[in-house]
């Protein structure tokens, strides 16, 4: 168990370095620094003298080594366009992505796994055909448009729900939600909503799926001759084997519900990470695309540690260890 977490740890530093290295190369190649923060009025000593304060007088090697040293401590520099610090941009924005992507997360997994066992166990049924088809809508529609039609339902036709906005929130310290008040609930219905449709979808289907394949193995066959009921067989012995996958492919969807939660971010101007990500991108702040960048990378790491560790709680084949022969 400690060989596989030093093993995965050792990775996620590999991938970490190689995504630092991606988002140090945004700072060569994509605009001045420079230029953005004096303009094209500033004079040629100007330039130089910031030149090097920020250190861009340096080898690319030492570049390199002191933006990583400053990442570790959450240090990206400046924003170009709002001239602030970058980490204060993210710690005002990150609460708002991670609550509706844990909601759009927790709407997909109540909803999806009891639907894909039950079009696994009604197979051919009308409400499992009708199930399925809906799964496809899911899959198929772009997330703009459902947000689009979900406002014009919601918001425009039956006024019940608000289309923007976070709505009102209460600061817990650095930390802002929207979970204690009524209207902060009401905002973010329809982009959780939103976002959890493909999620959703894809859930269902993986479940659905994998459902059939372990109801046709020769254990679920055994304990169907020791005479064991129905809900026994289901709900004992297929569906604990069905979560293996179904963990991983909910362990990585959280993260990228957190990643790509842009799209649903920009419909509902949710003032979020993906929001801001897009503002970075039209005025190619810089600073801001890369602690994105990194911001989401950890999370996928992170993510992908958790979901390698809760396999051993699901799969009692993992914890089995093996002899020293080998055998």
């Amino acid at each position: 168990m400690l060989v596989f977490i030093l093993r995965r740890l050792a990775q996620a530093v590999l991938v970490m370095l190689t995504v630092a290295f991606l988002a140090f190369m945004l700072f060569q190649y994509v605009g001045d620094p420079v230029t953005n923060l004096l303009g094209q009025d500033a004079t040629q000593e100007q330039r130089d003298s910031l030149r090097s304060d920020l250190g861009l007088d340096q080898p690319f090697p030492v570049q390199f080594a002191r933006f990583v040293g400053n990442a570790v401590q959450g240090d990206f520099g400046l924003s170009l366009r709002q001239g602030r610090k970058v980490s204060s941009l993210i710690i005002e924005r990150f609460p708002a992505t991670l609550e509706l992507s844990l909601i759009a997360a927790l709407i997909a997994l109540m909803v999806g796994l009891p639907l894909g066992v039950y079009a696994a166990l009604r197979r051919g049924s009308f409400g499992s055909q009708l199930v399925m088809t809906m799964s496809l809508l899911g899959v198929s529609l772009p997330t703009f448009l459902i947000g689009i039609l979900l406002i014009l339902l919601f918001s425009v036709t039956l006024k019940w729900l608000p289309s923007f906005g976070r709505g009102d929130t209460v600061a817990l310290g650095a930390w802002t939600t929207g979970f204690l008040t009524v209207d902060g609930w009401k905002h973010i219905i329809l982009p959780a909503i939103t976002l959890s449709v493909f999620q959703l979808a894809l859930i269902l289907r993986l479940v659905r799926a994998e459902m059939l394949e372990v109801l046709r193995t020769d254990y679920v066959k055994f304990a169907r001759a020791r005479g064991l009921e129905n809900r026994a067989v289901y709900f004992g012995h297929a569906l604990k084997n069905t979560l293996v996958p179904v963990i991983t492919i909910t362990g990585l969807q959280l993260g990228s519900l957190i990643a790509f939660a842009i799209i649903t971010e920009t419909v509902f101007q949710w003032p979020g990470m993906g929001f801001l990500f897009i503002q970075a991108v039209q005025f190619a702040d810089v600073p801001v695309m890369a602690a994105y960048l990194c911001l989401i990378a950890l999370i996928f790491v992170i993510v992908n540690l958790i979901v390698d560790l809760l396999y051993f709680a699901v799969d009692p084949r993992l914890r089995i260890e093996k002899p020293a022969g080998g055998h």
